[in-house]
């Protein structure tokens, strides 16, 4: 798996700091497109993403039709942002399911905390603008 390196991960804290969200795309088997905002991420490890599901219903279908995503995280302060690609397994039972669900609850008692995403990282992309948009880092 791909590992994301020390100044990767400072766009990710800083994007999380900053706007609280990432943007998340799936597709469906027809290749439908579908981008929905996640609040709760968590880099678990320099390969892996977790993301809780709350409110998934398109993504959640599309995950189980095709476990390819795509998530992009932008640093407002300095202007980077990453294309971060990986497949995505979901979770409802385990301790790492527990170990998010607990996460969630703690922080917003009232979410249903109903799946958990794990993504393996696959691939990295440059995206701020100028001439390295677009170059595969990782």
């Amino acid at each position: 798996m791909v590992k994301l390196s020390e100044d990767m991960k400072e766009v990710y804290r800083k994007n999380m700091e900053k706007l609280f969200a990432v943007p998340m795309a799936t597709t469906s088997a027809d290749g439908v497109p579908n981008v929905a905002p996640m609040a709760s991420v968590w880099l678990e490890d320099d390969e892996t993403f977790w993301i809780g599901d709350n409110f998934m219903v398109k993504t959640l279908d599309n995950l189980k039709a095709n476990p390819k995503v795509a998530l992009y995280f932008w640093d407002p302060e300095t202007k980077r942002c990453l294309q971060v690609k990986g497949d995505a397994e979901i979770k409802t039972k385990g301790p790492d399911y527990e170990t998010a669900r607990k996460r969630i609850k703690d922080a917003k008692p009232q979410m249903p905390a109903k799946s958990l995403i794990v993504i393996k990282i696959t691939e990295v992309f440059e995206c701020t603008p100028g001439k390295i948009a677009g170059q595969k880092l990782l």
